[in-house]
């Protein structure tokens, strides 16, 4: 599953190494060589203007100390690299590469989109020690983002529900979800969510686990729930299509599995 890896030690202030493995992003796209799949060494990025402020330490893993750092344009040291989405390394490359991949790119997304106060419109400044933009004038903060999402997979009996997303990028069946609203709890979103989305009621919510989506800054936290009442109506623009599926049905594709949905799914899929 897509997650940082257990020996990975994060550091928030910058340290001194002689050679620093940098994930460079331009967007949600990151530069590897296009052969192995593999980062960037220090050499290879001594062309591209890679200014200080807009590289940030990331932590050390296996005894190598890595940083982050983005780029306004797809600038390439040479023909042998190249930028690749996230997604599209899903199965190439390590869940654990991908999950601190995946860390670096949300903590550069939070610096490119916060250079400026959202408040008064001043250049921020990086605090010291401390993963926090703050506006020299008007005193406005800005941490790293994170967008609390629910995920629930609805059991009836020998039966679990499964939906396509409308807006998904993948047209795959898998478990409900959507984004927590302010003043919600988790469990109230899972309420509020699966009634909008396809008109049940639910009780006997149980957590599942976490995880973090770098998509672009997502926390999802997965639930069961048993059904309740109702049948299923679908919101068209939220759900194309949603359906119960036992163990002698015909199952659809599913989701990859580095997501927490096909963890969740496989843990409870009929059998």
């Amino acid at each position: 599953m897509l997650q940082t890896p257990a020996t990975f030690q994060p550091l928030i202030s910058p340290q001194d190494h002689d050679q620093p493995i940098t994930f460079v992003f331009h967007r949600g796209e990151l530069l590897l060589r296009n052969n192995i799949m593999g980062l960037p060494a220090p050499d290879d990025l001594s062309g591209l203007p890679l200014a200080p402020e807009r590289i940030h330490p990331l932590g050390l893993w296996e005894g190598r100390y890595y940083q982050a750092a983005w780029l306004d344009e797809q600038l390439l040291p040479d023909a042998a690299f190249g930028y690749h989405g996230l997604r599209s390394l899903f199965g190439v490359l390590d869940d654990g590469f991908l999950g601190l991949a995946g860390r670096a790119f949300q903590l550069v997304e939070w610096a490119r989109t916060h250079r400026y106060c959202g408040v008064c419109a001043t250049p921020m400044q990086l605090l010291a020690g401390e993963r926090c933009y703050k506006c020299p004038h008007c005193g406005h903060s800005a941490y790293p983002r994170i967008s609390p999402a629910m995920m629930v997979l609805v059991r009836k009996g020998d039966q679990v529900l499964l939906a396509m997303h409308t807006n998904s990028p993948y047209k795959r069946y898998t478990a409900l979800a959507g984004f927590v609203e302010a003043g919600e709890s988790v469990e109230e979103a899972i309420h509020r969510e699966v009634f909008e989305e396809v008109g049940l009621k639910v009780h006997n919510l149980q957590y599942f686990g976490s995880q973090s989506w770098p998509f672009p800054h997502s926390l999802m936290i997965a639930y069961t729930a048993e059904y309740l009442d109702g049948e299923i109506r679908v919101d068209q623009n939220e759900i194309a299509e949603a359906r119960w599926f036992g163990a002698g049905d015909e199952w659809p594709e599913l989701p990859v599995k580095v997501s927490i949905a096909a963890r969740l799914i496989d843990a409870h899929r009929p059998r």
